[in-house]
This record gives structure tokens, C-alpha cells and sequence, in this order.
């Protein structure tokens, strides 16, 4: 299996996620090959210096490729793992994107033993999509989740840690189903909990035009993954139910919690839960 710099490199979906992955990449590999529906998102990623070459052509962007990354919607992905097998060189390593694995591994399992299969999931992102949104600097500093196979040898596995230090992350291996358990929580339930503080805004305040006049930065952080793009989202949470249902459970709980907090009216009591979970805060993020 060739070294990074010596390999071609087929992104497969040129949004925010694969157009910032090839921007990222170029010239730490031999070349950076984008394939996208659209003749006028290849257009925008050449223009843009993203890629080195572009297609529509799924066959003719992967024929050649040592590394093939799929950057599009989680059940995209499944459905692509099995059109795109056949066309691939002996050897090529095959990596997605995906925010959920368990699913894409299971199914990255049934592949041809020709190919080299290798789950990956950048903890990175904005809440914006498409070409024009991606940005080279995105994975700086990020952590690159990378799942492999029982049948993933050492030589990818090695490949996809080089690939992600390519771009800046910093790659940690996990196995599929402890991955999605801990998404869950830290990734996919803060989408959940935006879209609902979105919701309770709308509900109560957005009929009074002085609410969006008086709004701050607090609601403005804590409600920005709402702007997420939505089909994404949706796959996430279809692929990753039973382990965002648990999530949702124990922060439904929490929230009880502070509810009765706020409903005793406590003050000493306020201040200490309110104290604990903000020196938990500190721990977290420090």
C-alpha cells in the first residue's frame, strides 16, 4: 500500500465535509480527484483550488485511486459502499465520513476482499453545507475517529492515521458501537437540544418583535447546530436511534431535575447544583 504522498486520493461528495477534506489534502498527496453529482459543484471546487482534477463519472474518479473517501449522507454512503466496490483498484483503501459507524461497518463487512475498508468520523463541522462552505482549516486540531474491520490490515489502518494527520486531526481508533455511544450524547443530542430551544423560542417570544432585538450570544451559541443541514441530520438520527433515545432519556431526566430546582425555590440548594455542574464544566473544557 503506497504512502500518502504518493497516492491519489478520490473524494466522493464535495460539500462542507469533502470539499474542506480535499482542499486539506492538496499537496500532501500525488493528487486530489473530487466526484460530484453536479457539473457546477466540480467547477466550484476547481475554482476554488480544492481539487486537482473533478468528474461526475463515479467509475473515472475511482478507477485510478489508492484512497477513496466517501463525504456524503450516512444511508448515502450505504448505498454507495456497494456500487462502488467493483469499480476500485486491488488494494484501495475505502473511508467514509459518516457521523454514525455501526450501520456503514456492518455493511463495509460484506465488501469484496479486494478492498481495504476503514470507518471514519472527523469530530468537526459547521452549520452550514455545500462547496462553497468548505474550509481546508476545518480538521485542525480535531479529533478523526477511525473504525477498522477485523480484515482491515495494518498497512490501512496505517494509511488512514497518515490521512488524518495529513489535515491536521488527530486520529483515535474505536470500535464501531463505542462510537456511537458516545456520539450520542456529545455530538447528536446537542442538534436535538437546539432545534428544540429554536422551537421554544418560536413558541413563546418570536410573535414580539423586541425578541430579536434583546437576543444575546448565549442563544445564539447554544442554538447554532440547529442550521445544520437537515438530511444529514436526518440520516444521524435514523442510523443511531437506540443510542440517542438513552441520551434523551437521561437528559430528560436532568432537565426534570433542575425543573423542581427552579419550582422549590431553593436558593442554597440552587447554588449548589448550579456549582457542581459549573465546576463539571471546567473539568470538561478547562
Amino acid at each position: 500500500m503506497k504512502r500518502l504522498t504518493d497516492a491519489q486520493v478520490t473524494i466522493v461528495g464535495l460539500g462542507l465535509m469533502g470539499g474542506s477534506l480535499a482542499g486539506a489534502l492538496r499537496g500532501q498527496c500525488w493528487a486530489v480527484v473530487g466526484v460530484a453529482r453536479r457539473a457546477e459543484t466540480i467547477e466550484t471546487a476547481l475554482a476554488r483550488g480544492l481539487i486537482d482534477r473533478g468528474t461526475t463519472d463515479l467509475a473515472d474518479g475511482v478507477r485510478e485511486a489508492d484512497v477513496v473517501v466517501l463525504a456524503t449522507p450516512v444511508r448515502v454512503i450505504m448505498r454507495q459502499l456497494h456500487e462502488i466496490a467493483p469499480l476500485l483498484p486491488e488494494g484501495c483503501l475505502l473511508m467514509d465520513l459518516g457521523s454514525t459507524k455501526s450501520q456503514i461497518v456492518a455493511e463495509m463487512a460484506r465488501l469484496p476482499d479486494h478492498v481495504q475498508p476503514l470507518g471514519g468520523h472527523p469530530m468537526c463541522g459547521k452549520e452550514v453545507s455545500g462547496v462553497e462552505a468548505a474550509d481546508p482549516a476545518i480538521y485542525r486540531g480535531c479529533t478523526f475517529i477511525l473504525t477498522p474491520l477485523p480484515r482491515t490490515s495494518e498497512a490501512a489502518l496505517a494509511l488512514g492515521r497518515e490521512l488524518a494527520e495529513a489535515v491536521g486531526a488527530s486520529p483515535l481508533v474505536l470500535e464501531a458501537e463505542r462510537q456511537d455511544f458516545l456520539v450520542a450524547t456529545v455530538s447528536h443530542l446537542p442538534y436535538l437540544l437546539a432545534c428544540a430551544l429554536v422551537a421554544t423560542a418560536d413558541a413563546t417570544t418570536s410573535a414580539d418583535p423586541a425578541a430579536w432585538e434583546i437576543v444575546a450570544g448565549g442563544f445564539r451559541d447554544t442554538s447554532r447546530v440547529a442550521g445544520s443541514d437537515v438530511t444529514m441530520m436526518v440520516d444521524i438520527l435514523l442510523t443511531n436511534r437506540a443510542e440517542i433515545l438513552k441520551a434523551l432519556d437521561v437528559y430528560q431526566a436532568q432537565l426534570r431535575s433542575l425543573t423542581r430546582l427552579v419550582e422549590a425555590g431553593d436558593e442554597e440548594e440552587m447554588r449548589d447544583v448550579l456549582s457542581t455542574i459549573r465546576a463539571k464544566r471546567k473539568e470538561m473544557f478547562p
